[in-house]
């Protein structure tokens, strides 16, 4: 079926174009500009805007909450720890009903690192899986646990067999978390670590909550951060660093105000947000981690702004739970998002530089080069909200029209 969406703006992923018609044929974009052809189902979005689908560059997911992004208008979720790897990541990607997923499987870490102490007494990794094919368990993940380099490199070989589609290192000595003195990756496993990674030509992400372990991954020759730093406020140096190296930021600010004890009671208090989620789901992110009260939240968006000066790239995310599990509340699977873009232009980006944190930029940096924009040829992942999100971020929560792979989901009557 042939689509033209009409009337609208258009934020393409990189600029806003006026006035423009977008046509769909199935799954793919087949024209920017122009008429709507003869025959074509017409959308019409006048007073509205049609973004690219959204990205979340930092989550662990799950079916359940694969659809509960989508409702949100975020078409593609980066999992950053979790099962969606191979036979799985490929059932997903079938299914229009869910957002799409990539996925680190698990990350690299010593035994007895980080994230065991997140988890409450009894609780077993991959306890979230969801039925696969036909009602089958998902198979048990690779647990890379690693306490030399010899063990790291060994790792990652399985983990790309494994299908992972990029390679995650855990660098944390629990400090931020309330548990100092964790089993933390040294040096020299970290780097050979990396080094493996990039000869089997895979991104690397790393897992750093302090200056610290951000400098390790930075001497590594990490591509990418799952997080931004928290434990003090950043300097010229630092900044500099990263910015040198070339690797991108995803700074998940929600999950820092989370840390901090700052609950997601305003969001879920939206209307626009607390009509979309069931009980459990509002429960949890009304709650905190609250593991890091003495952070300052003004100092992580002041190095979002240092950051963002320096010319690194920011990427939205948000560490959202694959389950509604109120120990590791305060964020959510796709209303985060749009709180992440609110973050970001308060930290001082436009919301057109913010738009580009969850669209075209995290397309690139991860190699999607299908998704994030609106052109010719790319994906039909596109989101349709009442309002100008270019102008005013809040917008994004407008939520009209979302569709997956030209798979149209209608997500208010107006």
């Amino acid at each position: 079926m042939i689509t033209a969406i009409i009337n609208g703006q258009v934020f393409d992923g990189e600029r806003v174009l006026e006035d423009t018609t977008v046509v769909l044929d199935g799954s793919r974009i087949t024209a920017v500009g122009g008429e709507a052809p003869a025959g074509a189902e017409i959308v019409d979005a006048v007073g509205g805007t049609l973004l690219p689908g959204l990205f979340d560059a930092h989550v662990h997911t799950s079916d359940e909450a694969l659809a509960l992004a989508l409702r949100f208008g975020i078409t593609t979720e980066l999992e950053m720890q979790g099962m969606n790897t191979g036979a799985v990541r490929r059932r997903v990607s079938e299914n229009d009903s869910l957002a799409d997923v990539r996925s680190a499987g698990f990350g690299i870490t010593p035994p007895g690192g980080h994230p065991s102490e997140l988890m409450p007494k009894g609780f077993k990794p991959g306890g979230h899986r969801g039925r696969g094919d036909g009602g089958a368990p998902r198979e048990v993940p690779l647990m890379p646990f690693s306490t030399t380099p010899e063990e790291a490199v060994g790792f990652v070989p399985r983990l790309v067999e494994a299908g992972s589609d990029y390679i995650k290192f855990m660098v944390d000595d629990g400090s931020v978390e309330g548990h100092p003195g964790l089993p933390m990756l040294d040096q020299a496993t970290l780097s050979a670590g990396v080094a493996e990674a990039h000869r089997h030509g895979m991104l690397t992400i790393a897992h750093t909550l302090t200056v610290d372990a951000t400098r390790m991954a930075i001497e590594a020759g990490i591509d990418g951060f799952a997080h931004l730093f928290m434990d003090r406020p950043h300097t010229e140096e630092i900044i500099g660093l990263i910015a040198a190296s070339g690797a991108f930021v995803v700074p998940c600010v929600v999950l820092n105000a989370s840390m901090m004890g700052i609950a997601g009671a305003s969001l879920s208090a939206d209307p626009r947000v607390g009509s979309r989620l069931d009980e459990a789901w509002t429960n949890a992110l009304n709650t905190s981690y609250d593991r890091y009260p003495q952070g300052r939240l003004e100092d992580v968006l002041a190095s979002v702004k240092a950051l963002h000066d320096a010319g690194v790239d920011l990427l939205a995310g948000t560490d959202s739970a694959p389950m509604p599990l109120q120990f590791m509340g305060g964020v959510v699977h796709g209303a985060s998002v749009h709180q992440e873009l609110q973050y970001l232009v308060r930290a001082g980006l436009t919301p057109v530089q913010a738009l580009r944190a969850a669209t075209a930029a995290p397309a690139r940096r991860f190699g999607l080069s299908d998704r994030g924009r609106i052109a010719e040829g790319l994906r039909a992942d596109l989101l349709l909200v009442a309002g100008d999100p270019t102008t005013t971020i809040g917008d994004t929560l407008n939520l009209r029209e979302v569709w997956r792979r030209g798979t149209r989901m209608t997500l208010s009557a107006s």
